[in-house]
This record gives C-alpha cells, sequence and structure tokens, in this order.
C-alpha cells in the first residue's frame, strides 16, 4: 500500500469526505515533515506508512469532535511538528489555526511549512503559553501529549474566548488526571478514537475551565 493510498483508505474509515485536493496538501506536509525531521529531529516516527497513522490521521481523528462552524479560532498549545495544528489547517481552510511552540527550532519549521504548504490560515507564535496574550482569543485550544490535564488547562484556559474549550489528545484513559484537576476545570466529555492502523489506545478529553 502506498502513503497515498493508506492516507486515503484512513479518511474515509474516519468518514472525513475529504476531497482529493486536501488529501494532497496533507501528503505534502507529511513530505516535508520527513525531509527536515532528517536533520532536526521533530518526531521519533521515520516510516512514512507509520507517519500517515501516527500523525496524519491521529490528528484528524479529532475533527467530528471539534465544533463544526465554518468559521474557528484554533491554537494548537505545544505545536512542535505541527500536529494537530497543520493537519487541522488543511482540512479546514476556513478555520485560523495558530500554531504555538517555545522552540524556535520547531517555529523555523512551522512557518516553512506554512509557506510551502501556501497556509494562509497559518500564522506561527514562538512563546510560552502562559506567557502568550493573543489580540483575539480563542474558541479552541487543542494539544498533543503536551502536558497532564492540569497542567495543559493552567497554561491554556487564559487564551480562550468565553465559551472556548480545551481539547486535550491523550493515550489511554487518563483518569488520574481527570481526578486531580481543580474544581474550576470541568470535564466536558472523553471520546474513545478508534485511529485506522494504530491498535494503541486514543481519546480525547474535552475541557471547560470555568471562573475561579
Amino acid at each position: 500500500m502506498t502513503v497515498a493510498e493508506a492516507l486515503a483508505a484512513g479518511v474515509a474509515a474516519l468518514g472525513l469526505g475529504l476531497e482529493d485536493a486536501i488529501q494532497a496538501r496533507l501528503l505534502a506536509y507529511l513530505t516535508l515533515l520527513g525531509k527536515w525531521n532528517r536533520t532536526h529531529n521533530l518526531t521519533s516516527v521515520r516510516d512514512p506508512l507509520a507517519m500517515v497513522g501516527q500523525h496524519l490521521l491521529d490528528s484528524l481523528a479529532v475533527l467530528p469532535h471539534l465544533p463544526q462552524r465554518a468559521r474557528l479560532r484554533l491554537i494548537d498549545v505545544g505545536s512542535g511538528g505541527g500536529l494537530p495544528g497543520i493537519p487541522l489547517a488543511i482540512a479546514r481552510p476556513g478555520w485560523q489555526a495558530s500554531l504555538l511552540d517555545s522552540s524556535g527550532k520547531k517555529s523555523a519549521f512551522l512557518r516553512q511549512a506554512a509557506a510551502e504548504l501556501r497556509l494562509a490560515n497559518v500564522e506561527i507564535v514562538t512563546a510560552r503559553a502562559e506567557s502568550y496574550s493573543p489580540a483575539q482569543a480563542f474558541d479552541v485550544a487543542i494539544s498533543r501529549a503536551l502536558s497532564d490535564l492540569a497542567r495543559f488547562a493552567a497554561i491554556a484556559a487564559h487564551l480562550l474566548a468565553p465559551g472556548g474549550q480545551l481539547f486535550a489528545m491523550k493515550g489511554s484513559y487518563p483518569r488520574e488526571e481527570i481526578a486531580a484537576l481543580p474544581r474550576e476545570v470541568v470535564v466536558v466529555a472523553v471520546h474513545r478514537l478508534t485511529i485506522p492502523g494504530i491498535e494503541a489506545e486514543r481519546h480525547l478529553v474535552i475541557m471547560l475551565a470555568q471562573p475561579a
């Protein structure tokens, strides 16, 4: 199976209905990530077929659980190599995505990727989440294996507009992390995600941070 076939099969299995042009841009991002990874160590996953499942499909699997709006402001906290922010921005060109990372090296890759892929709906922010003050608040703050839930809420809640939500992508069900959340952070839902080609557990935790 080719990388393109694996992506098409995975997109179909997730029921996303992404058109060919979007899938082609996702593959172009994967190629760029692999190229930069040879010298910048952006990800430990190096096999292109494995990257389809563990990076692209893993990121795209959250789409059905995000707000279904034509316009949405999203920030990817601790974006690293652009996951999940770049796949989400490619799949939803009407959304505005900010990719936030404190590493200058990773931010350089993100800027190059946004430029080469012509992602007009993406901006790159080099900063620590807790010290970043956006000009306009976000509807969604999302993270992928960034930190425990309480830490994520602590550093990212101030980035959200009223009613905005935190989306944490996790592996196994984070029972202990949920139990350790402060009273003002409410878990709205926990979804178990099924990622084509990945046997390991994946969960998406949706949280609302209420004023203390």
